[in-house]
């Protein structure tokens, strides 16, 4: 962009002035030195507007991931575990923070650890954090057609593939040799007020954008059952696990590649944490 606009002024300034260019008296040269100064001061003032605005859009990305770091360790003091290694979650606590809390999962081998929240849209938690405040990180949150009450058949989750490995920023390892040959990565520990869970992986990929893995609900089991079987063909490793009709599904996604593709994991609940 700054080089195509350079290009124009200087062309604009040739055209206007171009007929004097090497004459011989002192008129046109003196002309073509203020055309000059005038041409370099336009590139130093692009110049400096265009560093201005980068150092305003990294001192707000710096900012807003240092919010989220300080939200997320403010929270963290809502997670415990017991006697036995498992994990507790302080829920009262937390919707203290935000009553829009529904859960909290970890998925091992990533930096994923997280309260996930749910509100009556998909948009407002892709630009507001933990706390409501504005910021482009977002948060961890659930499709607001998920409902909780033991209905759902795919309950999906979202959140920003962020460069500094916060949210789902990591989430991209699932399609690494080293997590997919590490079977502790495979149980999913998710817990609500109400229920606590263990979910299993059984297909992970990559895919183009689309809708139809988001798909949360199905009319018939024969519609529910071709789900099932296709999100499971698409995975680029045989899990094992064959999910069947009535089995509740847990759906974790992220974009990658400037929101070209989306980066998928699905397991299956296989009992109580």
């Amino acid at each position: 962009m700054l080089v195509l606009l350079i290009s124009f002024i200087k062309g604009e300034f040739i055209k206007m002035y171009g007929k004097h260019y090497g004459g011989g008296n002192s008129k046109p040269m003196k002309k073509r030195g203020i055309v000059r100064k005038i041409f370099l001061f336009l590139i130093f003032l692009v110049f400096v507007s265009a560093m201005v605005f980068s150092g305003v859009k990294i001192f707000n990305w710096v900012k807003e991931n240092k919010n989220s770091a300080g939200i997320t360790s403010d929270i963290q003091n809502a997670v415990s575990t017991d006697e036995n290694d498992k994990y507790k979650v302080d829920f009262k606590s937390l919707k203290e923070k935000n009553p829009d809390t529904v859960a909290w999962f970890k998925l091992e081998g990533t930096n994923i650890e997280y309260p996930v929240v749910k509100t009556t849209d998909n948009e407002f938690y892709m630009n507001h954090s933990f706390d409501k405040s504005k910021n482009s990180a977002g948060w961890v949150f659930m499709d607001y057609k998920n409902k909780l009450d033991g209905t759902d058949q795919n309950m999906v989750i979202y959140g920003h593939n962020r460069r500094d490995g916060s949210m789902f920023g990591t989430l991209k390892k699932i399609l690494t040799k080293d997590w997919l040959e590490n079977t502790d990565n495979f149980i999913i520990p998710f817990i609500t007020e109400n229920e606590k869970s263990r979910y299993q992986v059984f297909s992970v990929y990559k895919i183009e954008k689309e809708n139809y893995y988001i798909t949360t609900n199905f009319k018939t089991n024969p519609e529910f059952q071709e789900f099932i079987d296709k999100i499971k063909s698409r995975s680029i490793k045989n899990f094992g696990i064959i999910p069947r009709l009535g089995d509740s599904i847990l759906t974790l996604s992220t974009c990658a590649d400037n929101d070209k593709y989306r980066v998928v994991l699905h397991a299956k609940k296989i009992g109580e944490y």
